[in-house]
């Protein structure tokens, strides 16, 4: 009897371990797309223009490890998603992947049942106010009315920040950002307060942009990234190296453009690497040998794509700032492929 009980327990392990394989990635691959959870609409990170195609740099996250799993960038179904119900959608199995702006921090990370898997953009809050309210740094806001939407990470720094100080701040949260922007449009708050990344976005949103200044002083550092289900290694393990990927690339100066002239010359073991000439990095994680080269033909390095979406190459203008390499003064950085 405690054979049969063995082996049955060494059979119940056996299907355990299978069960814990066929994880994401092969729901991803048999169902054809990635199901990806992006920002409600947030010009520069995640945002569909009037045709529905959506663009951002957490958008070319998604797309770039669609690129990694079928060799086509467009293989991504976007699903938007607020505050308050993104992790409910992730956990749920309703989407494979978040990528929409989401800071990481402990008690997320320990409590939800999620995994943050990296780093594609290091933010800091502040706030967006009136020219005409002549409000330069954060403690001329004593007294004032801040919007901001329930349940973020910016609701809880906000209420820290003026409590730490004994300012004297009325904060009104709202179910969604774009509900909070707009109630400051409309002169119900004083000031509205989110990361200096998705200010510029949401600054276009304002009637008149140019009437409302963003604070340069900063309250909190709120690193941001991609998030997935805890308990899928494989699946973490993916999504974390496409993002290394296409910092690593910019890094070695590997562009969308020269990516076929480095494949076939280059002669830096990484380089070869990450391109599928050497090794079979792709393999450890489920996916071919060209990967990243689809990912980066595709759509880009880091750099790339943070000009393209949030840089001088769009309208937000953001300077590179932290989200700059580390050989460049900022503190980008991946750990290497080998």
């Amino acid at each position: 009897m405690r054979r049969n009980l063995l082996a049955a327990l060494a059979a119940g392990l056996m299907l355990a371990g299978t069960v814990a394989v066929a994880g994401t990635l092969d729901d991803v691959k048999k169902r054809g797309n990635l199901e990806c959870g992006v920002h409600l609409g947030l010009p520069g990170f995640s945002y569909a223009d009037d045709k529905g195609v959506w663009t951002g740099i957490d958008v070319d996250l998604c797309r770039a490890v669609a690129a990694a799993i079928f060799g086509d960038a467009t293989k991504v179904k976007y699903t938007p998603t607020s505050v308050q119900q993104r992790w409910a959608v992730l956990t749920s199995g309703q989407v494979d992947m978040l990528s929409r702006n989401s800071t990481i921090t402990f008690s997320r990370d320990a409590s939800l049942g999620i995994d943050f898997v990296g780093i594609n953009f290091y933010e800091g809050q502040t706030f967006v106010v009136r020219k005409k309210a002549n409000v330069k740094l954060v403690k001329d806001l004593d007294g004032a009315t801040v919007c901001v939407a329930a349940g973020s990470t910016e609701e809880k720094n906000a209420g820290d920040y003026f409590r730490e100080r004994n300012m004297k701040v009325t904060i009104v949260t709202f179910a969604k950002n774009d509900d909070a922007i707009a109630s400051y449009d409309s002169e119900r708050c004083d000031a509205y307060t989110a990361g200096i990344g998705a200010l510029a976005g949401q600054r276009q949103k304002l009637k008149v942009p140019a009437d409302h200044v963003i604070l340069t002083e900063t309250v909190s550092n709120d690193p941001q990234g991609p998030v997935v289900r805890h308990g899928d290694a494989q699946w973490a393990d993916l999504v974390r190296w496409v993002l290394n990927g296409m910092i690593a690339a910019e890094h070695l100066g590997i562009t969308s453009k020269n990516i076929d002239e480095m494949k076939a010359k280059s002669q830096s073991a990484e380089v070869r690497r990450i391109l599928g000439v050497e090794g079979d990095f792709g393999p450890m994680v489920g996916v071919g040998k060209d990967w990243l080269y689809n990912a980066i033909k595709q759509v880009g390095n880091y750099g790339e794509s943070y000009e393209r979406t949030v840089g001088m190459g769009s309208n937000l203008k953001l300077e590179r700032g932290m989200n700059q390499l580390w050989t460049k003064g900022g503190i980008l950085f991946t750990s290497p492929f080998q």
